[in-house]
């Protein structure tokens, strides 16, 4: 069974792309809707509230798990993969929806650490939108420059986007928040479009045709889901001890309100997606 763990609905949008790509695969899904947003909160706290929800989502029985939320992803994955993993849970392993971005862009794999210069190819701009905590992070351009040190990013934080997304705001006034954005990021380009840009949270893919729209024609839009399914499957092939046989279940938690998350689930997950409430899993921060 494979786990996948997001603040809160987001993570849904990654979930069906991996239940539609992956249907012989059972999955396990665990929202901290009690402890959402992760983006307000400090980076201590997002690691330690990560790191309960995926202790939670191992004692489920989950060997394998994705972490399919941007600011977890970005403040708190390499902790876990190098100082807390290797000793907490050894044949454990944790992934996570930033790396499968940061591959696709720069064409090296996340454990590569190429060093800066050494693998330079042809300039380009990617534009990143994305969350304020995870713009913050500084995550995404720190990891390509380590990587492509000749792609240029340039980011942009929607503050009030997911906010809009989860209410299901009108068509119309989402996409003026978006095309606010689209036009903020290309102020910061001096009008130059970039190569591709990127959706850096887990909610944008519900309106990634705003973005299309907001943007020059030609511009490539990157969704993780899709990026994330296709990783997730080639990592499967690699370490097999993880490709587990299953039945294509899929069962929902959440640290909040079940009835309340079952109601907004469905637009996110594409179908019924009834939840069960868990203990908090940012109980353990305090003990942490």
């Amino acid at each position: 069974m494979i786990g996948v763990f997001d603040s809160g609905h987001g993570g849904l949008t990654v979930l069906r792309a991996l239940h539609a790509g992956l249907p012989d695969k059972d999955f396990t899904y665990l929202g901290d809707h009690a402890a959402a947003p992760y983006g307000n909160r400090t980076p201590e706290e997002v690691y330690q509230l990560t790191l309960a929800g995926v202790e939670r989502l191992f004692a489920l029985g989950c060997p394998l798990v994705v972490l399919a939320c941007n600011t977890a992803s970005a403040i708190a994955l390499r902790r876990l993969q190098q100082s807390w993993l290797p000793h907490a849970h050894p044949d454990k392993r944790v992934l996570g929806v930033l790396v499968p971005m940061v591959e696709a862009i720069t064409g090296q794999p996340w454990m590569a650490d190429v060093p800066a210069g050494s693998m330079a190819g042809e300039p380009r701009t990617i534009g990143i939108f994305a969350t304020r905590g995870t713009v913050e992070s500084e995550a995404y351009p720190r990891e390509i420059g380590k990587r492509a040190p000749e792609v240029r990013v340039v980011q942009q934080a929607c503050p009030d986007l997911v906010r809009l997304i989860e209410q299901d705001a009108p068509a119309g006034e989402i996409r003026a928040a978006v095309q606010t954005y689209a036009d903020a990021l290309m102020a910061k380009m001096d009008g130059v479009p970039p190569q591709a840009v990127m959706l850096g949270c887990t909610h944008y893919p519900l309106v990634s045709d705003a973005f299309v729209d907001a943007l020059p024609a030609g511009v490539e839009v990157l969704c993780q889901p899709t990026l994330t399914t296709r990783s997730l499957g080639h990592y499967l092939e690699r370490h097999p001890e993880f490709d587990l046989p299953g039945t294509g279940r899929v069962t929902f938690h959440t640290t909040g309100d079940a009835e309340r998350v079952t109601r907004l689930a469905t637009r996110f997950f594409g179908r019924p997606a009834q939840f069960r409430t868990l203990t908090t899993a940012g109980e353990k921060v305090a003990a942490s």
